[in-house]
């Protein structure tokens, strides 16, 4: 479903600038639950999933990119899916990570007139016209969310999920934040809102603040291990390795299944 860089060209400026034809509204009613029916049955069965947050501008030298990719080899190594907005930068860093260690890639990707192709690093490659469509795609199928440093894309996306989780609309999966020094601004905003009585104080909990590697593995795997041995016998038969009863340095879930089976 990917788009050419004709079809790009076309995209509809129109749906957002009011009413238009009933007729015209409902073609479009029909185009967004087409492009939910087309995630579902893609995403069914990819297994739960940690989604990257970031940048796309951050070239493959830069220290953010190595970060995310070393993060995602983590995550991956247990056999979590990694998933991405689908383009360059963090998100092509992190589905590397993904493919690095055997684990499965996935990105949701989105229609822009310039930018934001498919990364080359992809298993599962989905590609949607509305931001919407995609942001709930990208929680829906995810336990636990990353997010590096970017830029307005980003802050939408964690201020999204951050408000979903807050306001219990899912369940309390956790953020890793990275990097002190360039959230420390939007930190400082969020004690802002807590003296100011916006927000609760611990109302913001499942937001962990890490600046390293080791610091962001060492919270994932409290967190995700945690969450499972809270879930465990109330959701049916759960794959063991959900329980990250391996460490996420250990070996891949493709090595500890074929061991399994000897």
């Amino acid at each position: 479903m990917a788009k050419t860089k004709a079809q790009r060209s076309r995209i509809d400026l129109s749906f957002l600038s009011g009413p238009r034809s009933r007729w015209k509204e409902f073609k479009t009613l029909l185009h967004i639950a087409q492009q939910f029916f087309y995630g579902f049955r893609k995403l069914h069965f990819v297994g739960p999933c940690v989604t990257f947050f970031g940048s796309a501008r951050f070239p493959e030298d830069h220290p953010y990119y190595e970060v995310t990719r070393s993060i995602a080899r983590r995550v991956g190594r247990v056999g979590f899916t990694v998933m991405t907005g689908g383009g360059p930068g963090v998100m092509e860093a992190a589905n590397r990570g993904a493919k690095d260690v055997g684990a499965t890639s996935v990105g949701c990707n989105i229609v822009l007139p310039h930018e934001q192709f498919a990364n080359k690093y992809l298993d599962v490659d989905l590609t949607f016209d509305h931001f919407f469509v995609r942001k709930v795609l990208l929680l829906k199928y995810s336990v636990c969310f990353v997010v590096m440093p970017g830029g307005a894309g980003t802050m939408d996306e964690l201020f999204e999920t951050a408000t979903l989780i807050q306001t219990g609309k899912v369940k309390g999966f956790p953020i890793i934040l990275y990097g002190k020094e360039f959230w420390g601004h939007t930190l400082k905003q969020l004690e802002h809102m807590v003296g100011q009585g916006t927000i609760s104080k611990g109302e913001m909990n499942f937001i962990h603040v890490v600046d390293s590697v080791e610091e962001a593995t060492a919270v994932l795997q409290d967190q995700l291990v945690d969450m499972w041995q809270d879930r465990k016998g109330k959701g049916g038969d759960i794959p063991e390795w959900w329980f990250l009863k391996q460490p996420i340095k250990g070996k891949t879930f493709q090595e500890r299944q074929r061991e399994a089976s000897v």
